[in-house]
């Protein structure tokens, strides 16, 4: 079912915390339940994760470990695109649900339009498993202009949200104007480039200007863009920390103005199967 072409008056996104904490790569089961219960205890709502990362049981240990109720943090995964035909998608989500250990799923991508991507298989489950409450939110992700168009046609749910790779050397702006039109969060990941904003003369700046990390900068950025999320993963809590102090700095016009003026692009993400090639 598709939706409005007119641009909302309010964003969905307020359904979501903005900063969230990401957990790519984070495999070591005390490592990765010591960061997402550091990360809660620091502020954090919002806890992404993926089938494919491995790491779904030791995120559902930080939770729980956690001082914070369940019911106070969003929690997303995604489907890996091996098990995305319609009904490994009702076992797979079911499955990821117990590997967490909680009842419901805030969000649930599915992770690329790729490999056993069926938009009416695929999305039928996502629509069934949103009908019984597993699932409280449809997300997709690395999906382009064409693809949304397609889901918000099969899906009777809405599409919540898009995570995409979003920072300074890849701004978006097609995308992030889709989902401002269309009512689709823009989640970022990797929104540090993966290190690389860091040696980015013109971030560098900017962080010096405010005596702050290039990090707090690039995620600051993000953050004051309309409808748009991000999801920086950080192992130890010094990261943890510093990450989440992006949230309290105020960039003013003329350092707006000087990153959004980086004329660098640079993907991180780019498998065979990215749409985009």
């Amino acid at each position: 079912m598709a939706t409005s072409d007119t641009s909302p008056d309010v964003s969905r996104l307020d359904e979501m915390p903005r900063l969230g904490f990401g957990t790519w790569q984070n495999t070591d089961p005390e490592t990765c339940a010591d960061s997402v219960r550091q990360a809660l205890e620091v502020g954090y709502r919002h806890v992404d994760t993926a089938q494919a990362y491995e790491n779904e049981e030791y995120v559902g240990e930080g939770i729980a470990q956690a001082d914070v109720d369940r019911e106070d943090v969003f929690l997303a995964t995604k489907v890996w695109i091996s098990n995305l035909a319609h009904d490994d998608v009702l076992d797979t989500a079911r499955e990821s649900v117990d590997r967490l250990g909680v009842d419901a799923l805030d969000l649930l991508y599915v992770h690329w339009p790729a490999g056993e991507y069926e938009p009416e298989g695929t999305l039928s489950a996502l629509d069934q498993l949103y009908d019984e409450g597993l699932i409280r939110n449809v997300g997709v992700s690395n999906f382009e202009p064409r693809h949304l168009d397609e889901a918000r046609e099969v899906l009777d749910a809405p599409v919540f949200a898009n995570q995409v790779e979003v920072h300074p050397l890849l701004p978006q702006d097609e995308l992030v104007e889709y989902g401002r039109k269309h009512d689709v969060n823009v989640v970022a990941y990797s929104p540090l480039a993966r290190g690389k904003v860091f040696d980015v003369p013109e971030i560098r700046e900017v962080a010096d200007k405010h005596d702050v990390s290039p990090a707090q900068v690039s995620l600051a950025w993000l953050l004051q863009r309309d409808g748009v999320a991000a999801i920086p993963k950080a192992s130890s809590e010094d990261h943890v920390r510093d990450n989440w102090a992006a949230a309290d700095l105020d960039l003013d016009d003329e350092d707006v103005a000087k990153i959004d003026a980086i004329d660098e692009r640079d993907r991180q993400v780019d498998p065979d199967f990215g749409p985009w090639n």
